[in-house]
């Protein structure tokens, strides 16, 4: 298992319809690090935004698609997508206030 830091587990937020309906139940998805864990995405959540506590995070791992070009097969990248909730008394993640 690779050593990875907190500000290295989230690499970008997601932002699809049904991420935003999520957010009104204080959960934000985001895409993290192929490697890291629950514990950290946690970690990495309550440290990275001021004021926010993590009530469960729920995460999941999505294969590569595969695509064609010309004769040749290949795949996407694998990728890990978290869905975070937080508490009701935690602060709202500032990334998505304007959304």
């Amino acid at each position: 298992m690779a050593d990875i830091k907190y500000y290295d587990v989230i690499l970008k937020p997601v932002v699809t319809e049904k991420s935003m309906e999520l957010m009104g139940e204080k959960k934000y998805t985001f895409l993290v690090h192929t490697e890291a864990t629950k514990n950290q995405v946690k970690e990495a959540v309550e440290k990275m935004f001021a004021g926010t506590k993590v009530a469960s995070v729920h995460t999941m791992n999505l294969d590569g698609k595969t695509k064609r070009r010309g004769m040749t097969f290949g795949k996407t990248a694998k990728t890990k997508k978290a869905i975070v909730q937080l508490t009701a008394d935690s602060a709202d993640i500032e990334i998505f206030e304007g959304l």
